[in-house]
């Protein structure tokens, strides 16, 4: 528990707001010096402007896990995050299709309520199939704002290569999935998540329960079989992904934590060669959950990159 009481859940839902998107309520965070502004801060001759950020989550977690590094994020540009339908604080219908490509839908549709017109994109884990079908959407002019860079890291778009748990493959089953889904406990969630860090005692357990509450909110725990079926998305759409990956022509940053054993160092590389001119860094002793494992090195690698972009005016 946090200050008075609260969990860090319930802080991070005190940050945040409600939107009404495609009749969904989607859970949303802004930070930064000047939330307001669709183009970034700064605008004077001689000043740097700064693009604003979009975050894309991982599964099964939420916008949360960036909240330890947001103040580095945010220190000169608006941040804005979200929790994807099925996810977090936002709403968990049952007769939902949970697609990735929904859910790239989803964020669409928030970053046009928010009056954004370009953007830095950063995914993690299942944000990096989101991210790339933003980019399909892209190419064939269907993406109504501009990317100016994109940031992957530690997610399985080259699926051939994932590792994946024995417990994800399970899931993903039509009868057994969710009946595993039913007896999911803290317990078994916690355990499950020191396994994927760097170091098993990476992440406290104040966090770890805190993510483990976002899970569960309105029995969330019970749509992650279908949402599961993301796995199969990722072969279904390799070629339009990974397609059109190789043919994005903006700065892309491949930011890795070397010793996941889910979205091996393997993944890192083959993005890496997949996109021509592509930066790649490696934080040699995290895992999957990077920016909670060590916030503050994975948030200066982010805006390290990021500072390259902004424009000077």
């Amino acid at each position: 528990m946090a200050r008075g009481g609260a969990s860090l859940l319930d802080i991070w839902r005190a940050r945040g707001q409600w939107l009404d998107v495609l009749g969904l309520k989607i859970f949303v965070v802004e930070a930064g010096p000047d939330q307001g502004a669709a183009g970034g801060t700064g605008g004077g001759t001689g000043e740097r402007r700064t693009t604003p950020l979009v975050v894309l989550h991982g599964f099964p977690t939420s916008s949360h896990d960036f909240e330890p590094a947001l103040a580095v994020l945010a220190a000169e540009r608006r941040v804005v995050l979200l929790d994807f339908p099925g996810f977090g604080l936002s709403a968990k219908p049952r007769d939902y299709s949970y697609s990735l490509l929904e859910q790239a839908e989803v964020a669409v549709a928030v970053w046009r309520r928010l009056g954004l017109t370009r953007a830095h994109v950063l995914a993690h884990d299942y944000g990096t199939s989101v991210a790339t079908e933003l980019l399909a959407r892209r190419e064939r002019d269907l993406l109504p704002f501009e990317i100016e860079t994109l940031t992957l890291c530690n997610g399985s778009v080259h699926i051939e290569l994932a590792q994946l748990a024995l417990t994800q493959q399970v899931l993903r089953r039509p009868v057994v999935g969710p009946a595993l889904a039913r007896l999911f406990r803290e317990q078994f969630f916690v355990g499950r998540m020191r396994r994927i860090l760097g170091s098993p005692r990476a992440i406290d357990r104040a966090r770890l329960a805190a993510m483990w509450q976002g899970v569960r909110e309105s029995n969330g725990h019970e749509r992650i079989p279908a949402i599961s079926r993301y796995l199969d998305e990722r072969t279904r759409f390799w070629s339009r992904w990974i397609g059109a990956l190789r043919r994005f022509d903006r700065p892309t940053h491949v930011l890795w934590g070397r010793r996941d054993p889910i979205a091996v160092p393997a993944i890192a590389e083959a993005l890496h060669d997949d996109v021509e001119g592509s930066a790649l860094t490696w934080l040699d002793n995290l895992g999957h959950y990077p920016m909670l494992e060590d916030p503050r090195a994975w948030s200066e690698a982010v805006t390290g990159f990021l500072a390259r972009y902004d424009v000077v005016r």
